[in-house]
């Protein structure tokens, strides 16, 4: 389904060295497993017999046991759609070895033998064990039956691609995760018995997020429980479960046992990581290993999704991430502009002031560039430039944060000036189309152009991304300045900066802020109501930010289809992450997706002529960057896609 792939990570009750009992539990957990539609399941390292048997590993009846006891959980799991990865030791070839098999329908598909054997600290398994590297055959008989063996084994079920190590593996230089995932792998299971001591947990977590994103894979990493021998160390049963360098989860219990983790991975999005990332393409010319590949039957998508999908993919959910997120993308903005100004001698920063949210935030940007060069602020000139549309709200705020703020304040109304230009292009001023709208946008534009020309300064632009995405600004208007602050930074994440840069204001200033930030989007280019109030509101035309954001994200950052951007829209918006936000029907997604694919194709003109402005995530439009696009590219394949969707 859409590339989604359910993984769990299952920690079972353990008796040590009792491997009928440890087989029950396993089954317990498999069983529990199939219920919920897994297709992937990972058991610990040595889970059949239990980790901390020592010494008994040398007895024929564990060894022997081990065996008939995977030759069960086998039998019992038949007619299970479901890849099963678990531990034990194994006889092969006069040598002992810590093994990890993997069962489809009953079968053994293959055996991988440890690579890496800890001998060290409280490690002592070279005791038991010999190196799977060293390993020179490449079958052997389990269960009567012959099958592959080697750390070579990748296991293929259609896109499915998984590759196995064990523990210590992922531990070393050059894991075998890394050379498995050259050869195609996307998803690494670890069946791992790492023992719990302080800031070992902080350790592992960051050690399992770096090597999947390392390899651009899903790694799955699930680690022996609580109830191993404490003889000498604890085992807390830690797993997690990562895409990408993102933990999707983690059992957040410091010590514990006999759970299963289950989560929905996306191979889709890993695979068009893969394909833009062309390190790991040129990775593979170097370094591609010779691999097996074990096939195996392709796994149906069963169950209930488990994947949690924000809402505002562009904003940190946690306020602590996001506010940290947007101090360090608003020094970004204000690196951007700082070094432009010093460049171009500029002196002065020449702004336009709506007391809407986007030019509020390039007029923080502009001051606190000015602040850190050590200039005077009232070398940032803030124009407001009533219009037909301009509400007392929106005129006062702006003249409040220019006051506050202690730039240079300057009031140019623009009535008089379009209805002359109305005049000379015989228009009449009663028919409010989109010449009557552009003919304000551009006049304030000219405006500001002109007092830049004037004072050796120059325009700072104040549109954001998601204006770029829909076309939602004047061409030759507002889309035009000599340095765009806010170019790669959506709607959603212009408000969370604002917010954030307001903490640190005084409290006038604040206050104006966050009035500023309840204040519809608007470009106030309509007129007012009677009673002054304001009519024109951007959402109700175009569609809520926050849907066209989240559409933009999966349409630029994976390039997925329609059809799976409405599937995590719906699961997304199904959702309420805060009491205020507001859930959608799955025809007002619709709806807006196909706004949304229609003005992202037919405005593509004005992004291919974009001022500069710096980049501050991985989305951005700029024609000179990350987005290259035809601007008479047609979109009717992607609109039929959608039409379908709606029948």
């Amino acid at each position: 389904m859409y590339g989604f792939v359910k993984l769990a990570a299952a920690v079972p009750s353990v008796r040590v060295a009792d491997c009928y009992y440890n087989k029950e539990q396993i089954l317990k957990q498999i069983q529990l497993a199939d219920q919920e539609g897994v297709q992937v399941i990972g058991f610990p390292e040595l889970c059949i017999t239990g980790y901390t048997c020592a010494d008994l590993f040398f007895q024929t009846t564990l060894l022997e046991s081990a065996k008939k006891a995977l030759g069960e959980i086998a039998k019992a799991t038949k007619k299970m759609e479901m890849l099963i990865v678990l531990g034990l030791p194994l006889m092969i070839e006069d040598e002992l070895y810590n093994c990890a098999t993997v069962l489809l329908k009953g079968k053994v598909l293959g055996v991988v033998p440890k690579s890496y054997i800890p001998n060290y600290n409280e490690f002592y398994e070279k005791r038991w064990f010999a190196l799977g590297t060293d390993l020179g055959i490449g079958e052997m008989t389990l269960l009567g039956e012959k099958v592959p063996v080697g750390t070579d084994l990748l296991f293929e079920c259609g896109e499915l691609k998984v590759g196995v190590e064990i523990c210590e593996d992922v531990w070393t230089p050059i894991p075998p995760s890394s050379l498995l995932a050259l050869a195609g792998a996307n998803v690494i299971v670890n069946l791992s018995a790492s023992n719990e001591i302080i800031a070992k947990r902080d350790y592992r977590r960051q050690l399992v997020s770096q090597q999947s994103a390392r390899t651009l894979c899903a790694y799955l990493y699930v680690s022996a429980g609580a109830e191993e021998s404490t003889t000498d160390l604890v085992f807390s049963g830690h797993s997690l479960i990562a895409e990408n360098g993102a933990i999707k989860k983690e059992n957040k219990k410091l010590i514990d046992t006999d759970y299963v983790l289950v989560e929905d991975v996306d191979l889709e999005r890993l695979q068009k990581d893969r394909i833009k990332g062309k390190s790991y393409g040129d990775s593979r010319k170097f370094f591609m290993p010779e691999v097996r590949r074990i096939e195996g039957e392709t796994l149906s998508y069963r169950g209930t999704f488990k994947g949690r999908i924000a809402r505002k993919p562009f904003v940190p959910h946690a306020t602590e991430t996001r506010d940290k997120r947007c101090e360090d993308i608003f020094s970004l903005q204000v690196a951007g502009l700082k070094k432009r100004l010093s460049h171009t001698g500029s002196k002065r920063a020449i702004i336009g002031i709506s007391g809407g949210l986007d030019s509020t935030l390039a007029l923080l940007v502009a001051v606190q560039a000015f602040d850190d060069l050590g200039w005077d602020r009232k070398g940032v000139v803030g124009v407001t430039m009533p219009g037909f549309g301009t509400t007392d709200r929106t005129y006062e705020n702006a003249l409040q944060l220019m006051r506050e703020l202690g730039i240079t304040m300057r009031e140019i109304p623009i009535a008089a000036a379009c209805k002359q230009h109305f005049s000379d292009i015989g228009h009449d001023e009663n028919v409010h189309d989109i010449t009557y709208e552009n003919t304000q946008a551009r006049e304030r534009t000219k405006i500001l152009m002109n007092i830049a020309n004037q004072g050796g300064g120059m325009v700072v632009g104040t549109g954001d991304l998601s204006e770029l995405a829909l076309g939602w600004c004047t061409y030759n208007g507002d889309h035009m300045s000599m340095y765009a602050v806010n170019t790669s930074v959506p709607k959603t994440l212009v408000r969370s900066l604002v917010y954030t840069i307001s903490k640190r204001q005084s409290e006038k200033v604040k206050d104006t802020l966050i009035d500023v930030l309840d204040t519809p989007v608007s470009p106030e280019l309509l007129p007012v109501g009677k009673n002054g109030e304001m009519l024109q509101k951007t959402e109700d035309t175009v569609g809520p930010y926050e849907l066209h954001d989240f559409f933009l994200y999966y349409l630029l950052r994976f390039g997925f289809s329609p059809s799976k951007i409405y599937f995590l829209a719906k699961t997304a918006f199904a959702v309420k992450e805060e009491e205020t936000d507001e859930l959608y029907s799955h025809e007002t997604i619709l709806k807006w997706l196909k706004v949304f694919y229609r003005r992202f194709f037919s405005q593509q003109f004005k992004r291919s002529c974009l001022p500069d402005g710096p980049k501050i995530g991985s989305i951005c439009l700029s024609p000179r960057g990350d987005w290259r696009m035809p601007s008479d590219a047609c979109s009717s394949l992607w609109l039929s896609e959608i039409e379908e969707l709606s029948e």
